[in-house]
């Protein structure tokens, strides 16, 4: 079969790997002039399975409500004169309950960890490498509060057996010996051994290589205007550097796949919500975190990469604006500070990108009305955590095959009335 893959981010390339794995003929399209120029150029390179969790959880609606007033708030909303802004943000909470953020995590968690151990298959069979790490992940509490908060997540952990490690301070510093600075800080941490951290632009543009020499045709500066349909079905895709034949086509487009699911009169409610980072060179090994870790007052992870320290987190709902507000740059630095005292912050890069984002929580992943036309997009803050496993599950619904695991509630079909 040949497929036509829309979106050369993390996403839509794995997707690619994983057709062609299939034994399918794949063209993937693309507007920027290379992979993962966009959501996937700087993220904040945790591969977090079992930290996978909505955003839309029980108490969110009283914390936004107190973060609209302050200036550094994790969550910032800057409303604008957008229908779909409105709507996407009254879904969100409505999905702020107990028992949907329950029912949300159920879905999420299982992807997650299966995403983890199908990148992990990948770099065995393939030597990828990709400034990678296999330290776990530092859910770091700063307050007792934020520590009993933690336990519906950790009863989740428990549920589907995910390993984990509850630590007082000491606990914390053992496990990152560079936050011994920060010991009055710390009220205990929540650890996931499994987790894993690398960096997703380089993991990306090394799987287009791996993927071309599977026969993966890449065709980057192509924006797609618009689609041709026959029979119900679409036929191709029409692009700048030319037309893009397919019997099936997936929508990997991020937060614009909503743009491109109208040109089909379809919709699916992913929304963008900005996140920044800043990528920090190392300046002292003893001061460095070794893994991942997040900040929890702060919704800010500190990652290490190889030589360098990814600083990311915080969520502006602003639409699809990417100013790079230096407010949000005062509060990467300042969560840094506190915590590491390292890295050089005269060469740090500053970036932001934008998450899309589904009210509930999951990603979407499967067949729309258009029987041939797929999506595989919404990840929100775990694209690089999902991507291989999202789109090894794509990979088999494409070929007729059941998914290793069940994916029933991913589909755009839990959307439409």
């Amino acid at each position: 079969m040949r497929v036509v893959v829309i979106g050369g981010g993390v996403i839509g390339v794995t997707t690619a790997y994983y057709l062609a794995e299939a034994g399918h003929e794949v063209v993937v399209f693309d507007r920027q002039k290379g992979p993962a120029q966009e959501t996937s150029y700087a993220n904040a390179g945790e591969i977090s399975s079992g930290y996978a969790s909505p955003l839309a959880a029980p108490g969110v609606p009283l914390k936004a409500l107190r973060w609209l007033f302050t200036k550094d708030g994790p969550f910032v909303f800057r409303p604008k004169f957008d229908p779909k802004y409105w709507l996407w943000l009254a879904r969100m909470l409505g999905n702020c309950t107990a028992e949907r953020y329950a029912a949300n995590k159920a879905l999420m968690m299982p992807l997650a960890e299966y995403s983890r151990d199908m990148l992990r298959v990948l770099r065995e069979a393939t030597g990828i490498s990709y400034d990678e790490g296999s330290h776990g992940t530092l859910q770091l509490f700063r307050a007792q509060e934020q520590f009993d908060r933690a336990a519906a997540d950790v009863a989740m952990l428990d549920r589907f057996q995910v390993p984990y490690e509850i630590l007082d301070a000491n606990g914390c510093i053992a496990a990152e010996p560079g936050l011994a600075g920060a010991r009055d800080r710390i009220a205990g941490g929540l650890r996931l051994p499994d987790d894993e951290t690398g960096d997703c632009r380089l993991f990306t543009e090394r799987l287009v290589d791996l993927a071309a020499k599977r026969g993966v045709t890449f065709r980057f500066d192509s924006r797609i205007f618009h689609f041709d349909m026959e029979g119900g079905k679409v036929v191709r895709a029409v692009a700048a550097g030319g037309m893009g034949h397919a019997d099936a086509f997936v929508l990997a487009t991020g937060s614009y796949t909503e743009r491109f699911m109208r040109k089909l009169k379809q919709r699916v409610p992913i929304y963008p919500l900005k996140g920044y980072s800043l990528t920090v060179p190392v300046a002292d090994e003893g001061a460095a975190p070794a893994s991942t870790v997040i900040d929890e007052a702060n919704k800010i992870a500190i990652t290490r990469l190889g030589r360098r320290i990814r600083v990311g987190g915080l969520a502006e709902m602003s639409g699809f604006d990417l100013t790079l507000r230096e407010q949000a740059r005062v509060q990467l630095e300042r969560s840094l500070r506190e915590l590491f005292g390292v890295g050089d912050l005269r060469e740090a890069s500053y970036w932001c990108g934008l998450r899309p984002m589904t009210p509930d929580g999951p990603p979407v992943i499967g067949r729309t009305k258009i029987p041939n036309v797929y999506v595989n997009s919404g990840h929100g803050m775990l694209g690089w955590t999902m991507a291989c496993g999202s789109a090894k599950v794509l990979a088999d619904l494409i070929s007729g095959r059941e998914p290793e695991i069940d994916a029933s509630g991913l589909g755009p079909q839990r959307y439409w009335f």
